[in-house]
C-alpha cells in the first residue's frame, strides 16, 4: 500500500542522453504508458545487468558491476542445450541490477511489479532491502514510495534458482524443469494517493440480461476522508454498453472494500465460437478530481461441471484438450508475449482443441489473454507435483494459490481452479484450506484437484483424475464411478503420455499407434456421459530431470515436439474440429517401412465425409470414417486396408466374388508371407488358380502388380477428401525425389513493445510431392545479422525431416537470416523488426 504522498507535478524523468549515460544502453529508456492522468505504467524490461555469480555486496547501491553483462527481459539465468545436459546447471544464485535515473523524486505512490522470478527473489533499492518473494510462477510487487531520490537509483534483484524445499513444487522430485531467472516482465506503476488496487468483475444472468458485480479494493494509505464516487463504464467492440455511478465514502482506512452492481442489457456472451470480451473501466472521482482510473477485461459466460457433464452457457460440451508446459528449447520459460500467445493459437487452431490444462502451475498472462480472445477454456492450478511439504511449504503454496486467483480471476477462459497438488496423496487439512481460500476469493468458479488414485477424498467440486489405464489393447478409460466411488462431476486430466512416449523420428507404425491411442481415449470420453472431457498428456515434449524421460533430459510425451512441430497424434486431434477441412494421410506409403514390406492398413486422420484413393491415377475406391471402431468420435479416422478396390474385376476379367477371394488371398500373403500362409488361404489360392487356369508365375505377377509393386513403375497414391460431394483436400504419397529445404517463418514482422519480440522459423526437408521426408537428418547452419539474434546454437540437424529455431529482435531494423547446408546450399530469409506504436 502507498505509505507517502508528495506535492508537485511531473514524473521527474530526465532527458534521453542522461538516461543513455546511466544505463549504458539506449534501449533502457523508460517507455511511459499513460493509463490516465492519475496512473502511469513504465515497462523496465531493457537495460538490465546480470551476473550469474552472486557474491556478498552485489545488492548494495554502489556495488561494483564489473563482470555484469547487459541483458533484456524475459531472461533465463543460463541457456541450456536441447538435451543431454545436467539440470543442476541452472540451479544457482544470481544477481540482476538496473539503474533508474530521476531528475526529482516522483509524486504519489510508486510500485515495482514483477510478473515472475524463479524461484525466490530478494529485492533491494539503493542498498535497502525491499521485499522477498518465494515461488516462481506468480506475480509480486515492492513499494518504492518515498524511496526514490534525485539522480541515479540502483535496483538489485538476488535470484535463487535452486530447488528449495520450502517452495512448491520442490521438496522431492519433479518431472519437469523450472529453469531460473527473471523470466517474465517487470514494470513500474505510479498512482495517486488513493487508487483502486484490485478490481474483480462477476457476471450473473438476470432475466433476459446480465448483472455486473464489481468488487474493488481501494488503497488509501494517505488516510483521505472525503465523499467520492465510482464511475463504471462497460464497453465492448461495438462501443459503450452501459454506464453506472455509485457514491463512495472514503473512510480513511488504509485498505477499503467497495462493491457495485448494475444491469447490462443486450451484451454478447463469451462462447467458444464467439469469445466476446468487454472492458469495465473504473474512475475514482472526488469532486472534480480524478483520483484514479483503471480497467479490466472479462466476458459474460456461465461454466458448470455436473455429474452428467460440462455446460457452457447452458450447452453441454465435451472438453477436448491437452496439458501444456510453458517451456521452450534453450531458454526454458523465458519467452515473451508472441511465443506465449502463439501456443494458445496452436492449441485452438492447429490442434482443434477447446480446452487446456496449465500443468502444473500458473502460466503467462499473455497465454491466458490469448485464450480469452480465441475461445480456449482453461483449467489453471497451483504449483506442485506429487509432493506436499511441511507447514512453511504449505503456507507458500496457499500464498501462490491466492496470487494466482487474484491475478487471473477476470479471465473468462478459466473455468476451473486447481486447488490440489498434482498427483499428491490426500491431506484433508491442507486441501480444506486450499478450497476454502479459492471459494472465498472467487465463488463463481468450481474447484478441482488432480489425483492419480481411486477413491480419493473429494473436497473439491470436480473429481479430476489422471487416467493412464490404456496400454494399447485394453480399456481406454476407467468408468467414473469406479474411480470416484460416488456420483460427482468428473474430468480426465491426463492420459497416454509416459505410457507410450513417441519421438517425431520414430518408425511410422509407432507414430500412428501413438495417434490411435489418443483417439481411443477420446472415443471413450465422448461415449461416456459422466465424463466431462479429457486432456491428453501433453501438448509438447519438454525437458526433464535425470529421473524421467528418455535418458537425454527430454520427455517425449507430446503430440508435438519441443519446437511445436507436429507428430501424427497432432493430426488425430486436429481432425476432430469442424472449422477447416483436415486430411492427414498417416503414412509415407513406403512398403519397406512396414513389417514384411507390406501396406496392410493405412489411417487417414480427417474430418471429411469420405476419402477417394487413386493408384497411379487409376481409381481404387471410396473409403469412409471407421464408425465401427470409433462410434462416438466427432470424426473417426478412415482406415484403408484395401488398395486394390475393384481393379481386379475391372482389369482382369474376374467376377466380383472371385475378385474378392483373390484380394483376401493377397492380403493374407502380405500379412503372413507365402511360405507361412494358413491352410485355409492355401486351399483358397489353389481353388482360384485351378478355376482360372492361373499358373503360379501369373499369380505372382498379379500379386506384384496389385500389391507389392516390385520392379514395376513407381507407385503414386492420390487421396482426395470430400465433404458431401465437394472436394476439399488432396494429398499425394509415393516415391519422390528430394525437392529441397522449405523455410517458413511464423511471421516476417517482429514488433518491439514492452519487451523484445520473437519469431519461429520452421525448416522442412520436402520431396517433390510437397511431403516432409520423415527420416531426413540433414545439417543446417544459421546466421543472423541486423536487428536480431538467434536463440540457441547456430548449427542444427533436422529430426524427423524438420526443425525450427527462434529469432529475437534487438531494436528496430532489418533482420537477415542465412541458412547454409551441404545438402541444400545457401538460402536467405529477411525479416523486419519495428517499434510498436507509441514506443
Amino acid at each position: 500500500m502507498c505509505r507517502a504522498v508528495r506535492e508537485g507535478g511531473g514524473n521527474g524523468m530526465d532527458d534521453q542522453n542522461t538516461r543513455e549515460r546511466i544505463y549504458h544502453d539506449a534501449r533502457a529508456a523508460f517507455r511511459t504508458k499513460e493509463v490516465s492522468a492519475a496512473r502511469t505504467v513504465r515497462p523496465i524490461n531493457d537495460g538490465w545487468l546480470y551476473s550469474p555469480e552472486y557474491r556478498d555486496g552485489l545488492e548494495s547501491g554502489a556495488a561494483d558491476e564489473t563482470g555484469f553483462a547487459p541483458v533484456r527481459l524475459p531472461h533465463t539465468n543460463r541457456e541450456l542445450a536441447y538435451n543431454n545436459f545436467d539440470e543442476r546447471d541452472y540451479q544457482f544464485v544470481s544477481c540482476y541490477r538496473r539503474h533508474l535515473y530521476y531528475s526529482e523524486p516522483p509524486d504519489g505512490c510508486v510500485f515495482l511489479r514483477f510478473e515472475g522470478v524463479m524461484a525466490a527473489a530478494r529485492v533491494y533499492f539503493n542498498g535497502e532491502f525491499l521485499c522477498e518473494h518465494l515461488g516462481g510462477y506468480t506475480p509480486f510487487f515492492c513499494e518504492l514510495t518515498g524511496k526514490i531520490r534525485a539522480g541515479d537509483n540502483a535496483l538489485a534483484v538476488v535470484v535463487d534458482s535452486r530447488e528449495r524445499a520450502d517452495i512448491p513444487p520442490f521438496g522431492y522430485v519433479v518431472d519437469y524443469l523450472t529453469y531460473g531467472g527473471v523470466y517474465r516482465e517487470v514494470w513500474l506503476e505510479q498512482t495517486g494517493a488513493v487508487f483502486a488496487d484490485k478490481l474483480r468483475v462477476k457476471t450473473r444472468r438476470s432475466g433476459e440480461g446480465w448483472r455486473v458485480e464489481a468488487d474493488v479494493v481501494i488503497d488509501n494509505a494517505a488516510g483521505v476522508r472525503r465523499d467520492a464516487r465510482m464511475r463504471f463504464t462497460l464497453a465492448g467492440t461495438d462501443g459503450v454498453a452501459a454506464r453506472f455511478e455509485q457514491p463512495l465514502t472514503l473512510t480513511g482506512e488504509a485498505r477499503q472494500q467497495a462493491s457495485a452492481a448494475f444491469g447490462a442489457e443486450n451484451v454478447a456472451i463469451w462462447d467458444l465460437n464467439a469469445p466476446n470480451l468487454y472492458t469495465l473501466g473504473l474512475e475514482l472521482i472526488c469532486g472534480n478530481d480524478l483520483l484514479d482510473e483503471t480497467a479490466v477485461r472479462f466476458g459474460f459466460r456461465e461454466a458448470r461441471f455436473a455429474p452428467e457433464g460440462f455446460y457452457l452457457n447452458g450447452e453441454k460440451i465435451k472438453l477436448r484438450g491437452l496439458n501444456r508446459h510453458q517451456s521452450f528449447p534453450y531458454v526454458g520459460n523465458a519467452m515473451p508475449k508472441t511465443a506465449q500467445a502463439r501456443d494458445a493459437e496452436l492449441l485452438r487452431y492447429d490442434l482443434g482443441l477447446n480446452f487446456v490444462r496449465t500443468s502444473h502451475y500458473p502460466q503467462s498472462r499473455h497465454f491466458l489473454d490469448r485464450c480469452d480472445e480465441i475461445g480456449l477454456m482453461v483449467f489453471e492450478e497451483l504449483p506442485g507435483w506429487q509432493h506436499i511439504g511441511d507447514e512453511t511449504w504449505k503456507q507458500n503454496a496457499l500464498r501462490a494459490l491466492e496470487e494466482m486467483i487474484e491475478r487471473d480471476w477476470n479471465h473468462p477462459s478459466i473455468v476451473l481452479w486447481g486447488t490440489r497438488i498434482n498427483e499428491s496423496q490426500d491431506d484433508d487439512g491442507f486441501y480444506a484450506a486450499t478450497n476454502a481460500l479459492a471459494r472465498r476469493l472467487d465463488g463463481t468458479r468450481q474447484t478441482g484437484g488432480v489425483r492419480n488414485f481411486e477413491g480419493s477424498r473429494l473436497l473439491e467440486d470436480v473429481y479430476t483424475y489422471n487416467d493412464f489405464v490404456h496400454s494399447g489393447r485394453n480399456e481406454p478409460l476407467k468408468k467414473p464411478g469406479e474411480v470416484t466411488k460416488s456420483r460427482a462431476p468428473y474430468l480426465v486430466t491426463e492420459h497416454n503420455g509416459h505410457m507410450f512416449p513417441t519421438k517425431k523420428f520414430d518408425c511410422e507404425q509407432k507414430r500412428v499407434e501413438h495417434a490411435l491411442r489418443h483417439l481411443r481415449v477420446l472415443e471413450r470420453a465422448y461415449g461416456t456421459p459422466g465424463i466431462s472431457g479429457a486432456a491428453g498428456w501433453c501438448m509438447c515434449d519438454y525437458n526433464t530431470h535425470k529421473d524421467f524421460g528418455s535418458g537425454d533430459r527430454i520427455c517425449y510425451h507430446g503430440v508435438m515436439d519441443m519446437f511445436r512441430l507436429p507428430k501424427e497424434a497432432a493430426a488425430a486431434y486436429r481432425s476432430q474440429q469442424d472449422e477447416i477441412p483436415v486430411m492427414e494421410v498417416a503414412s509415407a506409403m513406403s512398403p519397406g517401412e512396414r513389417a514384411g514390406s507390406m501396406l496392410e492398413r493405412v489411417y487417414v486422420f480427417t474430418n471429411c465425409d469420405s476419402v477417394r484413393l487413386y493408384r497411379n491415377g487409376e481409381y481404387v475406391g471410396a473409403y469412409f470414417p471407421d464408425r465401427a471402431a470409433f462410434p462416438n468420435l466427432p470424426h473417426p479416422p478412415v482406415a484403408i486396408a484395401d488398395f486394390i478396390g475393384d481393379r481386379l474385376a475391372r482389369n482382369e476379367g474376374l467376377n466380383k466374388r472371385d475378385a474378392e477371394r483373390v484380394k483376401r488371398i493377397f492380403s493374407a500373403v502380405a500379412r503372413y508371407g507365402d511360405k507361412s500362409l494358413p491352410l485355409r488361404y492355401k486351399l483358397s489360392m489353389a481353388y482360384a488358380m485351378l478355376k482360372h487356369r492361373l499358373p503360379y508365375q501369373n499369380a505372382v505377377d498379379l500379386f506384384t502388380r496389385y500389391v507389392a509393386g516390385w520392379g514395376t513403375e513407381s507407385t503414386e497414391y492420390t487421396f482426395e477428401g470430400y465433404i458431401g460431394d465437394r472436394l476439399v483436400a488432396r494429398a499425394k504419397r509415393g516415391p519422390a525425389a528430394s525437392a529441397g529445404l522449405r523455410v517458413t517463418p511464423d511471421s516476417r514482422l517482429l514488433i518491439e513493445g514492452d519487451t523484445y519480440d520473437v519469431c519461429r522459423v520452421v525448416l522442412e526437408h520436402v520431396d517433390t510431392l510437397g511431403n516432409v521426408m520423415p527420416f531426413s537428418n540433414e545439417a543446417v547452419r544459421i546466421g543472423v545479422s541486423g536487428a536480431g539474434r538467434l536463440i540457441g546454437p547456430d548449427a542444427l540437424a533436422l529430426a524427423g525431416g524438420s526443425a525450427a529455431f527462434w529469432i529475437r529482435s534487438e531494436g528496430a531494423g532489418e533482420i537477415r537470416v542465412t541458412l547454409d547446408s551441404p545438402r541444400f546450399g545457401a538460402q536467405e530469409l529477411r525479416l523486419e523488426a519495428v517499434l510498436a506504436a507509441g514506443e
